[in-house]
Parts: C-alpha cells; sequence; structure tokens
C-alpha cells in the first residue's frame, strides 16, 4: 500500500471511530459524555479585544510549493522554476503571483502573503502538529491544535449549545494526531466525511447516503412504535438519558441545524460560481458554516504531496484552487463577513525549490520545512501586504522568519484570544496559550505588520 492510500484508509478509519457521526449511537455517545465527564477548568485567561468572529482554515495538505503559488522566482533559472516561469501582477502594485492563480491575482488587496514561514521540519505528521499547534512534537504534553483552542474560546466558552461540534473539519482528518490534545474528545472536530460535490452529500451521522428525509422520518416513527421500554419503565434513569440521545440524534438529522450541509439549498449559479468541484464546494459548505455561527472550519484539501510530475499536478489543482478560494474571498465581503471570518491557507511545509528531473520523480518536488509561504486574510489581517523574504532561488529564509507560533498567536490575537492566558489542563499544570519564553520556542514575533 503507498503512503497515500494508507493516508486516506487512515483517516477513513479515524473519521469513523472519531466523528460525531453514525446516528443514534453516536449521539447517544456524546451526550452521556458531556453528562457524565468531568472537564478541568482552570482560572479564565483574560480576554484580548479582537473582531474576528471565525476560522475558515484551508490545509494544504501534502504541503504546496511556494514557487509554484505566492513566491514565484522567475530569474532562479529552470531548474527552480520548471515551465512556471511566468509569474502575473495583482491588483496591488508590486505584487506577483504564480501565474495559475489569474483570479487570486485580481484578490491581492483582500489578502497578505507572509513568504518567510519557517520551522526547518520535513515530515508530515510533526509538521502538521507544528503548524496546527505551534508546539515542536515529541515532548511530554500533546497540546490542542488551532481549531479545538478556537473550539474551546468561541465555542463553549462563549455559550455554543449547537448539536454539531463548534469545530468542523470537512472532509478529512487532517492527519494522525489528536486535534484536541490533553483538552480532551469534547474539543474533537466533528468530521464530515462525504464529498460536498457529490449529488447527495453524505455527511457522518447526519446524511446517510441514499436516505431521503421521509424514510429517515419513517425509521424514528418505527423505533417509537417498536420500542416500548421508556413507556413501561418511565423512572429508569438511563432509559430516560438514552431518549434524549435519540431526540437529540433526530433533531440533528431532521431538523434545521443539519440543513447547513445542504448545498442544494443555494442558487446553481453561486454552485457555479464556487466550481462544481470537491474544493470548489467545500468553500462554499465552510461560508455557510460561517454564517450559521460556527467558529472554526478546515477544508481539508489534499493532493499536493508532488513528489513526482509537480508541473502536471500543478496545471490541474491550481486552476481548482484559484476558482474556489478567490471566490470565497469576494463572497465573504459581499456578505459584509470577510472583516470577521480569518480565511487562513497553508500547508505543513513547502517544497523543494530545485526540482527533481531524475527518475522516477520526473520533475518532482519534495519535502520543505526551511521556507514556505502562508496567505492570511479578514478578519483584522490587512490585505495587500507581503511579509517578509525568501532568497533569490526560494530556499532559505532572507528577511523577517515568521515561525508558526507567530502566526498562530496573531490568529488569536484578533479572534479575541490572549495568546499569554492559559488552557485548562486535567492535572492542573499551567499551560499557556502559545508557548512561552521560557519553553525555548523559535520566535519572530507575532504579525502586527499586517493586524
Amino acid at each position: 500500500m503507498n503512503t497515500e492510500s494508507h493516508r486516506v484508509e487512515s483517516t477513513r478509519l479515524v473519521s469513523r471511530r472519531e466523528a460525531l457521526g453514525y446516528g443514534l449511537a453516536a449521539a447517544g455517545g456524546c451526550l452521556l459524555a458531556d453528562q457524565l465527564g468531568h472537564r478541568a477548568r482552570a482560572a479564565e485567561p483574560p480576554q484580548a479585544k479582537g473582531k474576528a468572529k471565525a476560522v475558515i482554515q484551508i490545509w494544504m495538505w501534502g504541503g504546496p510549493s511556494h514557487l509554484d503559488t505566492f513566491d514565484p522566482k522567475p530569474d532562479a533559472g529552470y531548474d527552480y522554476c520548471g515551465p512556471l516561469d511566468k509569474p502575473i501582477a495583482t491588483n496591488v502594485d508590486g505584487i506577483r503571483i504564480g501565474e495559475l492563480l489569474p483570479l487570486l491575482a485580481q484578490q491581492a488587496d483582500k489578502y497578505s502573503i507572509i513568504r518567510s514561514m519557517t520551522h526547518g521540519n520535513d515530515g508530515h505528521e510533526t509538521a502538521a502538529y507544528l503548524v496546527q499547534t505551534g508546539r515542536a512534537p515529541g515532548g511530554r504534553l500533546v497540546f490542542p491544535s488551532v481549531g479545538a483552542v478556537v473550539s474551546l474560546f468561541k465555542g463553549y466558552d462563549a455559550g455554543y449549545e449547537g448539536l454539531i461540534p463548534p469545530y468542523i473539519v470537512v472532509t478529512q482528518p487532517q492527519g494522525r494526531f489528536s486535534e484536541a490534545g490533553f483538552l480532551g474528545p469534547r474539543y474533537k472536530p466533528f468530521v464530515t466525511g462525504g464529498n460536498p460535490a457529490a449529488p447527495q452529500f453524505t455527511v457522518e451521522g447526519i446524511v446517510a447516503e441514499g436516505i431521503s428525509f421521509e424514510r429517515q422520518k419513517a425509521r424514528r416513527d418505527l423505533l417509537h412504535k417498536v420500542n416500548v421500554l421508556p413507556q413501561a419503565m418511565p423512572d429508569d434513569a438511563q432509559l430516560a438519558a438514552s431518549e434524549e440521545s435519540e431526540k437529540r440524534a433526530y433533531d440533528l438529522i431532521l431538523g434545521d441545524e443539519g440543513k447547513v450541509f445542504d448545498l442544494g439549498q443555494e442558487t446553481e449559479e453561486m454552485r457555479l460560481r464556487y466550481g462544481r468541484t470537491f474544493f470548489g464546494q467545500s468553500c462554499l459548505l465552510a461560508r455557510r458554516l460561517v454564517e450559521r455561527g460556527f467558529p472554526y472550519i478546515t477544508i481539508n484539501y489534499g493532493g499536493w504531496d508532488t513528489h513526482t510530475r509537480n508541473f502536471e499536478a500543478m496545471r490541474s489543482k491550481l486552476p481548482d484552487m484559484d476558482k474556489a478560494m478567490s471566490t470565497l474571498l469576494v463572497d465573504l465581503s459581499e456578505r459584509g463577513l470577510l472583516d470577521t471570518t480569518i480565511v487562513w491557507w497553508s500547508g505543513e511545509f513547502g517544497r523543494t525549490p530545485k526540482i527533481d528531473w531524475q527518475p522516477p520523480w520526473d520533475g518532482g518536488r519534495h519535502h520543505f520545512g526551511r521556507v514556505f509561504s502562508a496567505v492570511v486574510a479578514g478578519g483584522g489581517f490587512k490585505g495587500g501586504r507581503v511579509v517578509g523574504a525568501s532568497d533569490e532561488k526560494g530556499a532559505n529564509v532572507k528577511e523577517r522568519p515568521v515561525y508558526p507560533c507567530d502566526l498562530i498567536g496573531s490568529m488569536y490575537e484578533l479572534l479575541g484570544i490572549d495568546p499569554d492566558g492559559t488552557l485548562p489542563h486535567p492535572e492542573g499544570q499551567v499551560v499557556h496559550v502559545t508557548p512561552s519564553a521560557d519553553e525555548g520556542v523559535q520566535t519572530g514575533g507575532r504579525l502586527g505588520e499586517i493586524m
């Protein structure tokens, strides 16, 4: 089994075991966990002032090439640029991006590019953990991801009471690490599964493939007819809890909350604007989720681990990304949501600037954590800016290094989460939201120049 198929199979198993889904049993488990579990709490950290209410994270699983996207190097030569040696101007003077991103070029005033992201880690899972938590892997503690932290402060601690968890991943888990870390399973994401571009978007535990609304309702009615125990034992506490679990599950399946996943409620024109593709419809879903008040949505957008034939992949995938991501920025802006929604585009690392032309790679690029790019928009981040720079071949940070904890801390500030506050730890340990100086984590400072 190759690496990619192993990853897909692994995440498929995780999503079915750990997601909300599979209907009544899963909903019952969530309810009982809420009733019986004890969540350790620390003193509430002071809250910074921030305008952002939500984050849409576009997670470029596999790590996209910075040279082919937002940090082109046309003068580096064919061994670095390959056939993509004609970067294009944007609607912001002095900023050029990759030639396969013409629609995003017309929206550059809405986002800022960080061209000096760095951490030096070249392993998928370890680099993903680093970018998702701001901490180096391998320590005694397993730290929560950004999504879990936002789920805590902007979800449950902000009075969130929805049936669907406030942290959602579309459509597969982001990797083989515990997103919730020591915060515990309450803060794990709801992983949708399915394909948003399919005729019926099957969402695990909410929308079952090939089963209509009417059939789900008939199933519930039949269950009530054959299950006579609640009437026979009206004072039984466990049966009462089970009944409440069933009610919540069917409220989710048949009620209004689950309808947020029904992309058929959008006009055909809007669906075509985003593109009738997996990524296009994922971006449309993310906008719908933000409108409904979900504070953290991750789009897990795979296919960027381009060890072989990188440029064939870029010519296929970048136009899809360009159309959907540019539409997302415009749509959020037109609806007045961009000011309060952070859009964060990044993978776990970049890819080697020098192209590997030898067989079996045939023009591939490999893992590269020394320098890569990230893009941020909305929620208080300024648009039309570039932070930092890589050198003339994109191989090293030339100026203004930005480490994962710097970017994460900046997002927390804009969300009104104190980066220097503390997280609740089950054993009462003092754990800061972002690494403190005594943890020895490298930092270049938060992104005040674009906030």
